[in-house]
């Protein structure tokens, strides 16, 4: 009796057309990224481009896993056609699932800032906010309430350095990590507060978030508070508050860098106060 062999039979079809799917769903998800981080159009339909990847992605992982069974009971060829499908279909979904994840553990807020009560406001930026974008004021005590809860980490930096002191090594951190600033206003002792605003990008997708810092002058120190904000979406899925919070921290070390050496004069006595720490570590978009 003669044995036919698995590359003898025929390719599954369902292997097939999830491997296409899943090939046709990269150059997609790679178009989406393209357009929302050059800014070809708007975020509605940059934001649909990515979805029919994500569709198209998913198609693919069913299609293999039904090409699969048909291999398995009939013994028909394809398995690394189904075995590719799955598992670029199974690498683009990870990260939005991550995301749904992370939108599922944490309140549904796209603007954190320092200081609630009193939260920098936005000026040069609202001009870049239009009807279809998040309003640039404030929420109020509902969003701050929630913030307080799924962060209680984010709180103001106090430095013992001047404001001007403090408010170069702000702007130095904020060019450092090539944001884009529209405005930077030095403190005026007596008179004003410091204040740069700038555009932050996330990491993958582009998407363009709004960031105001304040230094205000106490004493012979100063006080700083950062407000960051997304444009777009209810949702921030953690990344607002993991930008205020390693500003924070990435301001008061440069304050650290710039103090004295133990041999040399102190400029000031008092330690400045730090941020508390520990809460979980949002992932970026």
């Amino acid at each position: 009796m003669a044995k036919y062999r698995l590359t003898d039979e025929p390719i599954s079809r369902l292997a097939v057309w999830a491997r296409r799917f899943a090939v046709f769903s990269l150059p997609a998800a790679l178009l989406a990224i393209i357009i929302m981080r050059a800014g070809l159009l708007e975020i509605v339909p940059a934001l649909a481009t990515f979805a029919g990847a994500l569709v198209l992605a998913a198609t693919a992982i069913v299609l293999a896993i039904g090409a699969f069974i048909v291999i398995w009971k009939h013994g028909a060829a394809g398995f690394g056609h189904a075995l590719a499908a799955l598992a670029i279909g199974l690498a683009l979904i990870a990260y939005p699932a991550y995301l749904a994840v992370k939108a599922y553990q944490l309140p549904d807020i796209s603007d954190v800032t320092t200081d609630p009560i009193d939260p920098p406001r936005f000026e040069a930026i609202t001009r870049l906010r239009s009807r279809d974008t998040n309003p640039a004021e404030y929420a109020g005590l509902y969003v701050a309430e929630q913030q307080r809860a799924a962060y209680p980490d984010i709180e103001p930096l106090t430095a013992t350095a001047n404001a001007r002191a403090v408010y170069d090594a702000t702007l130095a951190v904020i060019k450092k990590r090539r944001w884009l600033v529209l405005d930077e206003r030095p403190p005026q002792p007596g008179r004003r507060d410091g204040r740069i605003e700038a555009v932050a990008r996330t990491a993958i997708m582009g998407f363009r978030d709004d960031v105001v810092v304040r230094i205000r002058p106490v004493g012979t120190g100063a006080r700083v508070d950062v407000r960051s904000a997304s444009r777009y979406g209810r949702h921030d899925f953690g990344t607002n508050a993991a930008r205020v919070r390693s500003l924070i921290e990435d301001i008061d070390d440069g304050l650290e860098d710039e103090k004295p050496d133990k041999g040399a004069k102190p400029v000031q006595k008092a330690k400045a106060a730090q941020p508390a720490r520990g809460a979980a570590q949002p992932s970026k978009r």
